[in-house]
């Protein structure tokens, strides 16, 4: 075998073996995700800590961030990925994976790192939040549910509660954007689904998304 087709053979080989390997640490990845975004509705409503039963009771739908990077090196963009699940009747949907992201514009630099629970409370809202891109100030009006921050209205129908270390913490929400990760959605459904198939019934319910719905259930009732 001359050399260019070992070369060829071996890059093969490597391709199958991340073929193989990746799919299933990005399970894992979503897994310990989800497990971390169910610790952090458990804390955020427990009583006195910021979000009460009423509010989860009258939201539509309901968006987990768990470390949330607030104010990523130089250009200060924040980021972090959760999970979305809104009502279908009586029951919480199965989860669809969702990334958030701000511009440096608001955000204070430090690196730190916020769990974030988005409530929205307008079932006419649903499908701009499930799309392809929200973003806060154009799509809707947000604010903190927890704390104070610019633009404030106590009117926005989508609330913010932040929570760093037992405290509150926020940053500016204008601009900010929520969208599908259409990667974690993979690993977790095993196919390409959209955010809105997988919250309109369209998906199962996976059992490792057992505890943040069960979360969501007991906390509707607390």
């Amino acid at each position: 075998m001359n050399r260019t087709k070992l070369m060829h053979k071996t890059q093969y080989l490597l391709f199958l073996t991340a073929a193989a390997v990746l799919p299933a640490a990005a399970a894992d990845e979503t897994a310990v995700r989800l497990e971390k975004a169910a610790a952090v509705l458990s804390t955020m409503t427990e009583f006195g800590h910021g979000i009460s039963p009423e509010q989860i009771a009258s939201a539509d739908c309901i968006a987990v961030i768990p470390g949330f990077k607030k104010g990523a090196a130089v250009v200060g963009v924040g980021y972090g990925r959760g999970f979305i699940s809104c009502r279908n009747g009586s029951s919480w949907s199965a989860p669809g994976a969702v990334a958030l992201e701000t511009g440096s514009l608001g955000v204070q630099l430090g690196g730190e790192k916020i769990d974030i629970v988005i409530l929205s409370l307008d079932p006419e809202r649903r499908s701009k939040l499930l799309s392809d891109r929200f973003t806060i100030g154009s799509d809707a009006a947000a604010a903190w549910g927890n704390g104070k921050a610019a633009h404030d209205d106590p009117n926005a129908k989508i609330r913010f509660f932040g929570r760093t270390e037992g405290v509150f913490a926020g940053f500016g929400l204008d601009g900010a954007t929520l969208k599908p990760d259409e990667f974690s959605n993979k690993a977790l459904y095993g196919k390409g689904l959209t955010n809105s198939d997988i919250v309109g019934d369209g998906a199962v319910k996976p059992a490792v998304a057992e505890p943040l719905l069960a979360e969501l259930a007991r906390a509707s009732t607390r």
